[in-house]
């Protein structure tokens, strides 16, 4: 590990380009910052246009002159080797997380960190085996009568080009890359700017610690995110795997159309959890302080919470009860739910659409304000907005922040319209005294994916993307083998 200046972590500021640990050709370096407590943790690469290049020429030779596409049982081998790397540096990683994320330490014992170390790369390696890589059709004759033999092949997609986001940043890398690999790519990494060192310390164990081959895996770090466009723009790069907001999603399908790119996209959510009027609302406690996980920056964190009128007061009441009481702040405690925003812009962003709450005449029922007790760092309140219009700024928008708004709704019929109100369409939940009811309901929610009277429809093998503009895809077990994959179809004559 390189040392910086004293005070700084002991973060991985090298890339991994053509299986090399390099820094920029410039030498140029950007700041990692600690969203707790707005200090310099230390310094990462920052790469240019040129070695972004460097990465995919390195990629399409390795696809093209290697036999990583093909080799499944190597494949399965150095995938197994990067598991046992990444769990041999598990407190590292969480620390790091903890550092650079702002994630709380009780985060990291599940979705942050534990949970996708324990499968996001141990089960695409695992189904390996367990794939139909190839398929058997029934026999046909063809035009002149020759009887023939048809089969249908899977053979991976090519050069993956894999951009990343910063709220659950090792979580998504990994789900990127055990998929990717294992069904034969070559990738080249693009980690958000606000989070590198994570995946720059994944680079140094892929180099070290495992047979992965120079260039079946780079990874690139520049606080431009314009070159991370290079990899949609390159014709060398087959398909992009992308995780962010909907905005820059629509911007890669538009400029990745000239080379034909295939595209995964997990973008934004607005997603909603409904109660229905036979609901025990003791559970609406559970569902309001999901928010204040990650401080709310999750693209499928329920931020509209439906309630039936005729119970909306006592929903309210249990709510805000449970807001109130959130832990949250500095993310080193064992205890807190809540730690802060990623970065003072994105602080900045949360708190002008809480504003825009206030203007247009929802009512701020609790927090909406930096913390008096937390100066430093990018915190914002645990946040409640009550007698909310499904039409508001703030019921519309993906706020990426813990602002919560609770939404009336008359029936089961009004409770659907509203939650499909929206542009969006990555998660939603639904509970109900009747099983029967509640699946009823979740049938007409237009989502990827819906939790039923307290289920968690995400893992390894579960598929994970969106209706509407949350996106194009899935990922995650077979359906996310299929997204990396390529089809042909063969046929020979009969002997």
């Amino acid at each position: 590990m390189t040392k910086g200046r004293p005070g700084m972590s002991q973060g991985e500021r090298r890339m991994l380009i053509d299986g090399e640990l390099t820094l920029a050709e410039s030498g140029r370096t950007f700041e990692n910052i600690n969203p707790a407590t707005e200090d310099v943790l230390g310094d990462v690469a920052d790469a240019a246009a040129g070695d972004m290049h460097r990465a995919i020429d390195a990629a399409r030779r390795a696809f093209d002159e290697t036999d990583w596409s093909t080799n499944h049982r190597f494949r399965k081998r150095c995938l197994e080797q990067l598991q046992e790397a990444l769990e041999a540096e598990r407190e590292a990683l969480r620390e790091e997380l903890i550092l650079e994320a702002g994630a709380p330490r009780l985060v990291t014992q599940g979705p942050q960190l534990d949970d996708p170390l324990a499968d996001s790369i141990r089960w695409p390696a695992k189904y390996i085996d367990e794939f139909a890589w190839t398929a058997e059709l029934p026999e046909a004759t063809d035009p002149l009568g020759q009887p023939g033999i048809r089969q249908v092949w899977k053979e991976a997609v090519g050069v993956v080009g894999a951009i990343t986001p910063w709220n659950f940043p090792f979580e998504v890398i990994l789900n990127k890359l055990g998929q990717a690999l294992a069904t034969g790519n070559t990738v080249v990494l693009k980690p958000a700017p606000d989070t590198p060192w994570n995946a720059t310390r994944l680079g140094r164990l892929v180099a070290e610690r495992t047979d992965i081959p120079a260039g079946v895996l780079n990874v690139v770090t520049s606080a431009d995110h314009l070159v991370g466009e290079e990899l949609t723009l390159s014709p060398k790069v087959d398909l992009i795997s992308f995780t962010g907001s909907t905005a820059v999603g629509k911007r890669i399908a538009e400029k990745g159309a000239a080379t034909m790119k295939r595209l995964f996209l997990e973008l934004g959510g607005k997603s909603a959890t409904i109660f229905l009027d036979d609901a025990d609302l003791s559970a609406a406690a559970m569902a309001g302080i999901t928010v204040c996980f990650h401080a709310g920056q999750g693209c499928a964190i329920p931020t509209r919470l439906l309630l039936p009128r005729s119970r909306y007061d006592e929903g309210v009441e249990i709510v805000a009860a449970a807001l109130a009481n959130v832990p949250y702040g500095d993310p080193q405690r064992p205890d807190v739910l809540m730690g802060p925003l990623v970065s003072a812009k994105q602080r900045d962003r949360v708190q002008g659409l809480i504003r825009a709450g206030v203007d247009e005449g929802a009512t701020l029922a609790l927090g909406g304000g930096r913390p008096d007790h937390l100066p430093r760092g990018w915190y914002v309140e645990p946040t409640l907005f009550t007698d909310v219009d499904n039409t508001m700024t703030i019921a519309q928008e993906e706020i990426f922040g813990p602002v919560l708004v609770v939404i009336p709704f008359e029936d089961d019929d009004d409770a659907v319209r509203i939650a499909n109100e929206s542009r969006y369409g990555l998660a939603g939940a639904v509970t109900s005294g009747s099983l029967d009811r509640s699946l009823n309901v979740a049938r007409r929610i237009r989502a990827g994916a819906v939790n039923v009277n307290g289920g968690y429809a995400f893992g390894p093998d579960v598929p994970f993307g969106g209706y509407k503009h949350s996106g194009l895809g899935r990922q995650n077990g077979a359906y996310g083998f299929e997204q990396y994959l390529e089809t042909k179809a063969v046929a020979w004559p009969k002997a």
